[in-house]
């Protein structure tokens, strides 16, 4: 169904080594050089560069280049640590991070590629800013990424009449693909990892609304702005709209089972979480949990379901293509596997290579100080996965999840709001950025580059971030 060309060499390599292996070693990230992380660093700045430098080159190759990034780590961690300890990190980031990530966002993508929004949509402020609103509200309840795959077409879709629409998508990602899934363990993965340490389901709702409301009603506000002084350009509607004497309330939704599946998927998710289970399986030393691999059948099979009954034209519709899946599932594909020692390094500590950023959060008085917490979780959400960057700081401000539910909460909050918020600096902040950027670049929308983005990024939302501090942290 996914074409994975440039993992496919490194699977049969890991599953030559599989039988040898008795068990997946966590790597030492205090005896690691910060020259292992170089293969990471590679693979962002080809995402970076080459789309501008060489865009017919990276359109076509960036598989193989991806692939060569992974060899970069893999086959020198190999000779230095041994061929077991290397296939061992390789089936683990497969195992436990890769096939799990990419089985739920097949799954997301799907189902909500097969829900098309009937009607005449008219791309004007107050529908952009109404459809980014209503992104924001589903995110912490269907997650950034359900949300993001159910409402970015019909948003590209009213704006097909328009000359500037990327600046909708980037605020898209901005609002709906990040700073709306903070509400709740299911709108982001650092806090349902956080959930599953033990942290109430609501105590994000309670501790983190007044800086989500604050930066999606700024936010929201800035967009209407922008959209408005758009509009009035000359030339901004010189595109024909196909449909333009059809009454933009006229909507409907075709394939409304798919809206059922959606739930479907939301509550194998939460089921994963909450389902305790002694029994599990261990693969190349990675064990494998029963309420995990329930999970992922039942999204292969929703996947299956609704690729079944989804009618044909509904797909035509919302020229559903798997080209924008593939994309992101390749370059993910390296990234989980090159980020393995930048995540060991951190996790080492103040006795790690990166010992000075650990440090950096902690007063001379011992005491954790929430601004650093906040910036220190958002940066490095912002290039690496925030999943497991959010738990490296949840233990580095002690792990004990009632003290920091309460003597320390604003900690926990600086902590969450960072990795959440921040992941929309960058394109690889968070899975549905570049899915978004995808689906928009394959409906035609020139959108920015990795650092063209970045300026948006760091022109709009750093400023803001800078404001949270000094009234939350």
């Amino acid at each position: 169904m996914i074409a994975l060309k440039p993992i496919r060499p490194l699977a049969l390599a890991a599953l030559c080594l599989v039988p040898a292996l008795a068990a997946a070693a966590e790597i030492d990230g205090g005896r690691l050089s910060v020259l292992w992380g170089v293969p990471f660093a590679g693979i962002l700045l080809s995402i970076a560069l080459l789309p501008m430098v060489a865009p017919l080159f990276w359109h076509h190759h960036f598989g193989k280049l991806v692939l060569g990034w992974s060899l970069a780590f893999l086959l020198p961690f190999g000779a230095v640590f041994g061929a077991q300890a290397a296939a061992a990190q390789f089936v683990h980031a497969l195992v436990a991070e890769y096939l799990p990530f990419v089985i739920l966002l097949s799954a997301l993508f799907t189902v909500a590629g097969g829900i098309y929004i009937r009607g005449n949509l008219h791309g004007t402020p107050a529908l952009n800013a109404g459809i980014l609103a209503l992104g924001a509200v589903l995110a912490s309840f269907m997650g950034t990424t359900g949300a993001s795959m159910l409402l970015i077409r019909p948003l590209i879709r009213a704006n097909d009449n328009r000359r500037h629409v990327a600046h909708v998508v980037v605020f898209f990602i901005f609002i709906v693909s990040n700073a709306g899934g903070s509400l709740t363990p299911l709108g982001d993965p650092p806090l349902f990892l956080g959930f599953l340490k033990g942290v109430d389901f609501f105590w994000t709702v309670r501790h983190i609304f007044p800086e989500t409301l604050l930066l999606v009603g700024v936010l929201l506000a800035l967009f209407f702005a922008l959209d408005s002084w758009y509009l009035r350009q000359p030339g901004e509607l010189e595109r024909r709209d196909p449909t333009p004497d059809s009454p933009p309330a006229a909507l409907g939704f075709d394939g409304k089972i798919n809206f059922v599946l959606l739930l479907a998927v939301v509550a194998l998710v939460l089921m994963s979480g909450m389902w305790q289970s002694g029994v599990q399986w261990t693969i190349a030393g990675t064990p494998v949990g029963l309420p995990g691999l329930v999970r992922d059948l039942g999204l292969i099979s929703v996947t299956l379901v609704s690729l079944a009954v989804t009618p044909a034209k509904v797909h035509a519709d919302n020229q559903f293509g798997w080209g924008p899946m593939q994309e992101v599932a390749k370059l993910f594909a390296g990234i989980f596997l090159t980020i393995v020692p930048v995540i060991a390094m951190l996790k080492a500590g103040v006795n790690g290579p990166f010992g000075a950023i650990v440090s950096a959060v902690t007063g001379p008085d011992g005491q954790p100080q929430p601004a650093m917490y906040f910036w220190a979780s958002g940066v490095l959400s912002s290039f690496l996965d925030n999943a497991p960057t959010y738990l490296v700081f949840f233990n580095t401000a002690g792990g004990d999840v009632a003290t920091l539910m309460s003597t320390y909460a604003s900690t926990l909050a600086a902590i969450s709001a960072g990795s959440v918020f921040m992941g929309a600096n960058t394109y690889i902040g968070n899975a549905p950025n570049l899915m978004v950027k995808a689906i928009a670049e394959d409906r035609g929308v020139k959108m920015p580059s990795f650092f063209g983005y970045m300026l948006w990024s760091c022109g709009i939302l750093v400023p803001l971030f800078i404001a949270m501090t000094f009234i939350f942290f």
